[in-house]
């Protein structure tokens, strides 16, 4: 065992750049100069890590921006096709027009023309794109809707930012993973389609509350999460299935009745005076056909042959549960209770996999959860490079499909490549992530002594419900491995 002189070096290593202790970092690091050195402007006093990691956040945010530029100039007002062969295509500006904004219509409230009747998204996107409209100048269409989608792209910023820096200080000891979210690329490529990142925010908010053990914040915040997207209470299910093994049910209990509270105080009053505007997202949820980035899109493509929505919403569901009941006995029976953040992201991969929509933009909510569950960078730009590679296949897609006899841009067997590679890469890093559940001296965030620094009041805390035959106890200390001293994030000789 370390003495505590030993413990006290070894457990201050939160300044340890990832180019200092993961391979695939420190060889990318080489096309700007290297790995960083003792008078690096970060880990020694002149720039916090959460400071720099925000400043990449910011930086990789107005690239995206920049790659929009061509819509933003002419694309998006030009025909379908060249938004799609500049893949820089957005709903925020015709969602502007086509969703009653630029006519101050109220969400929900007010009716709009066509087929759609009202807005289809969550309460609390809808007061974020009507506070967006309220901040758009005036002036002529055009100059409205390019207005509109830059308002929005500097709210949206604000919530990547929150997204990266509560993923820094989430792993108290892990702070430079941050990185991971604030360089993905996909994340940059996708960040204004659309209002996501909104919900992912306050998901990651709420992730950083519970690994400080505040269940009732974390409650709040996953019911406002809930209130913007509904993929956020999926993260009650294997928190709730985590508190059992640990025996922590009045902290669940805590989390799951705040959770309520917080989404009904947003969505009652909509509820109860705009019934049909507000039941309009959950409709056209249940309503929607197979579309675009599913492997059912790919199953109706290769046999000509349609699913109706009732039976896919059937069969998606059953899936679900399927995937649910193998996270459940993964947790169950695992030889150390699995970190929150490693099954937060298995069962919202599961919900991405098995959904019968996959839009590009989705990728935004694995992105934080990914991160935690495996701050790997080869892995993670593995996964990044599949993804990459399906956000430019669908627009290319698209751009096939709406430029006539031309055809320009990638046909349906293509699409159907990207709609795979996407799979298989978000079906590599589960795999993954199951593998260090049932391994965990491979799990790169325990390598240094840790146990679940996501977890919150789960974090060293004993079995009280088990189903597996080789549980191990909980290390209550950093310790050293084979006689060597582990820097924080290096994985013991072995670990992948």
């Amino acid at each position: 065992m370390p003495s505590a002189e030993e413990r006290t070096v070894h457990q201050d290593r939160s300044d340890v750049p990832p180019t200092r202790r993961d391979e695939v970092a420190a060889a990318g690091s080489e096309l700007i100069g290297g790995p960083a050195g003792r008078r690096a402007w970060f880990g020694s006093g002149r720039l916090a890590p959460v400071q720099a990691v925000a400043l990449v956040a910011i930086g990789m945010f107005a690239l995206g921006m920049v790659q929009k530029m061509p819509c933003y100039n002419w694309a998006w007002f030009r025909g379908a096709s060249s938004q799609y062969t500049h893949a820089c295509y957005s709903d925020i500006p015709h969602l502007f027009l086509g969703r009653g904004f630029a006519d101050n219509l109220v969400p929900y409230f007010d009716r709009l023309s066509g087929d759609m009747q009202y807005l289809e998204y969550p309460v609390l996107t809808g007061l974020f794109m009507e506070v967006a409209s309220w901040l758009t100048p005036g002036g002529s269409i055009q100059y409205r809707e390019q207005m509109y989608w830059m308002v929005n792209a500097g709210m949206l910023m604000i919530c990547a930012v929150v997204i990266a820096v509560c993923v820094t200080r989430t792993h108290r000891r892990r702070p430079w993973d941050g990185l991971l979210v604030a360089l993905a690329p996909a994340f940059a490529l996708t960040a204004t389609i659309n209002w996501d990142l909104l919900a992912v925010a306050l998901t990651a908010a709420a992730m950083l509350m519970w690994s400080r053990g505040r269940a009732l914040a974390f409650g709040i915040l996953i019911g406002l999460a809930t209130a913007a997207k509904l993929y956020p209470v999926l993260l009650l299910g294997p928190l709730l299935v985590l508190c059992w093994r640990a025996g922590k049910f009045r902290e669940y209990a805590t989390a799951l009745l705040a959770t309520a509270g917080s989404w009904l105080a947003v969505n009652l009053p909509v509820m109860v005076l705009a019934p049909e505007g507000w039941k309009k997202f959950y409709t056209f949820s249940q309503e929607r056909q197979v579309d675009f980035g599913s492997f059912w899109l790919i199953i109706t493509q290769r046999t000509g042959k349609s699913i109706d929505v009732e039976s896919v919403n059937t069969y998606a569901m059953v899936l679900m549960v399927l995937a649910c009941a193998g996270i459940l006995a993964l947790t169950l029976t695992a030889p150390r209770r699995p970190r929150f953040a490693q099954l937060a992201f298995l069962v919202v991969a599961a919900f991405i996999l098995t959904n019968k929509v996959y839009s590009p933009q989705y990728v935004l909510w694995l992105i934080p959860l990914a991160v935690l569950a495996r701050p790997r960078w080869r892995d993670f730009l593995i996964w990044q490079a599949c993804e990459v590679m399906y956000f430019l296949g669908i627009w290319m897609y698209l751009a096939y499909t709406t430029s006539g006899d031309a055809h320009k841009g990638l046909p349906t067997e293509g699409y159907q490549l990207a709609i795979a590679l996407h799979l298989v890469g978000t079906l590599y890093l589960c795999a993954l992530v199951v593998r260090d559940i049932l391994v965990p001296e491979r799990d790169g965030v325990r390598a240094d002594g840790s146990d679940d620094p996501s977890g919150g009041v789960l974090d060293r805390a004993a079995d009280r419900f088990v189903l597996g035959r080789n549980v191990r106890p909980v290390r209550q200390e950093a310790q050293l491995v084979e006689g060597e001293r582990v820097e924080w994030g290096v994985p013991p000789r072995g670990a992948a």
